[in-house]
């Protein structure tokens, strides 16, 4: 069975987008006599500074068509719909033959990935928390046959490695089948080409009815305390809206309930989305540039709101054998949400040193001069995780205060160095600070970005799996 993937066709600045590309290729291999088993929308590394928008590649899974029949079409759609004057775009495709055949959504259905073979899988699970090259790429798919081509201003030839760094995304397309078991879907209506670069006309009161009847099954939708309709795309590309969530076909029944301008087509993609797969156990201290990562720890400062409305804490490593208190000179973490992430931003406020936390996102390293570091940590370099969601695993619940007479209700005064307090009324005495209950705005449990500051690959609380409550965002 072919499958047919490609990457790196769509420009922030152009339009255009890959899944519309894959959609094109799909109808194409079926009008050559091909039967579309799937298409497949693999979100990778959400890191990567040269990706174009949302860092996704496509796949189709054909039957019923010779390898190179497919590969032919696939190339003359790229050469047709990708923006590949874009310079920044650098269009890539890889035509590989597996056995592709189970389905995710099927219930004791066999792993859609069983033929995929085992170090293309895993190049498929590094492109999601590395940056790989285009040369590891190229001598993988040369070992296995596959047949590819890069398209664009570095010219258009097979087995190339000047242009057509899409082929990284194209192969770890391949591999994802291998790669991933969590999928869940989207389905992507387009526009017609012409209105490109125009406003959409999407009613969104019908979006939002159509949301809240589809919920929590369909996802990240709309957000419904900023009233955005999240599924409604900014970019200048063929997109009208793409709906998400758990099941295809309730995606579909939402997409076909929003009142818009004409749709030209519609496309369900398999994909990684909401998925939390980018991120990887780490441990604070021990964190690479442009990574995803889960770590725990004790929050180690208060909250601090600076330039931008962006709200800043440290968080303190666990050490071996227990974890640290914020006094300590274990390992330290810095950690933001940014402005866009809105009321999310409260939640982080609510913290308190002691607190004890999960934190989910993106690791940064800035260094002194040169604006980022491929790994590591040098010398006054700033370590940054970009929050995503949290989890409170305890929280501190009382707080150091002077004690209060007993006798008759009023604070009483230090007594001198090391010597407790006392009342100055009544002559009552105290050794030290007492403990006080304080009023804590969070509970334990996880905490999430809203869905208009949602990555493509991040997991909606509203899935479930978690490991303890959740407070998910509409």
């Amino acid at each position: 069975m072919p499958i047919v993937a490609v990457d790196d066709t769509d420009s922030r600045e152009r339009g255009m987008c890959t899944t519309y590309v894959g959609a094109r290729l799909a109808e194409r291999l079926e009008s050559a006599g091909g039967r579309v088993r799937r298409r497949l929308l693999v979100r990778l590394n959400p890191a990567v500074k040269h990706k174009t928008r949302g860092n996704a590649a496509v796949a189709v899974h054909v039957a019923d068509l010779a390898v190179d029949t497919a590969f032919d079409l696939a190339a003359e759609t790229v050469r047709e719909f990708a923006a590949a004057d874009d310079p920044r775009t650098s269009p890539g495709l890889v035509v590989a033959d597996g056995d592709v055949t189970g389905d995710p959504f099927a219930p004791g259905s066999a792993p859609i990935g069983k033929g995929v073979p085992g170090d293309v899988a895993e190049f498929a699970r590094r492109a999601l928390r590395h940056r790989l090259g285009l040369d590891e790429a190229l001598s993988l798919a040369e070992a296995y046959g596959y047949r590819h081509a890069a398209f664009g201003t570095g010219g258009e030839t097979e087995a190339t490695a000047v242009a057509g760094r899409g082929r990284i995304g194209a192969l770890a397309a391949v591999g994802a089948p291998g790669a991933f078991d969590d999928w869940t879907a989207e389905r992507i209506s387009y526009r017609e080409l012409d209105r490109c670069g125009t406003p959409r006309e999407v009613d969104v009161e019908s979006v939002f009815a159509a949301a809240d009847a589809g919920y929590p099954t369909v996802w990240d939708t709309v957000d419904r305390e900023t009233g955005a309709a999240v599924c409604v795309p900014n970019a200048p590309g063929p997109i009208l809206h793409g709906i998400r969530g758990d099941d295809p076909a309730a995606c579909r029944e939402v997409a076909g309930a929003i009142e818009s301008e004409p749709v030209e087509r519609a496309a369900t993609f398999l994909t990684n989305q909401g998925t939390d797969v980018h991120l990887a156990p780490g441990r604070i201290g021990d964190l690479r540039d442009g990574a995803g990562y889960e770590v725990a720890g004790r929050v180690a400062s208060d909250p601090e709101t600076k330039r931008g409305g962006h709200v800043h804490v440290d968080v303190a490593a666990r050490e071996e054998g227990g974890e640290t208190d914020a006094g300590s000179g274990a390992a330290r973490l810095g950690c933001v949400a940014f402005a866009p992430t809105g009321r999310f931003r409260d939640r982080v406020r609510a913290l308190r040193p002691g607190d004890r936390v999960t934190l989910c996102g993106e690791h940064e390293v800035r260094e002194p001069g040169n604006g980022g570091a491929d790994d590591g940590r040098a010398a006054g370099a700033t370590s940054t995780l970009k929050l995503e969601k949290f989890a409170v695993r305890d929280l501190v619940r009382t707080e150091p205060a002077v004690p209060t007479c007993p006798d008759c209700g009023r604070s009483m005064s230090s007594a001198g160095r090391d010597q407790g307090y006392r009342c100055r009324d009544c002559g009552t005495a105290a050794p030290g600070k007492v403990a006080r209950e304080v009023d804590r705005e969070l509970e334990p449990g996880w905490y999430e970005v809203p869905p208009s500051a949602r990555r493509h690959v991040a997991k909606p609380l509203v899935r479930g799996g978690f490991d303890a409550p959740v407070h998910p965002e509409r």
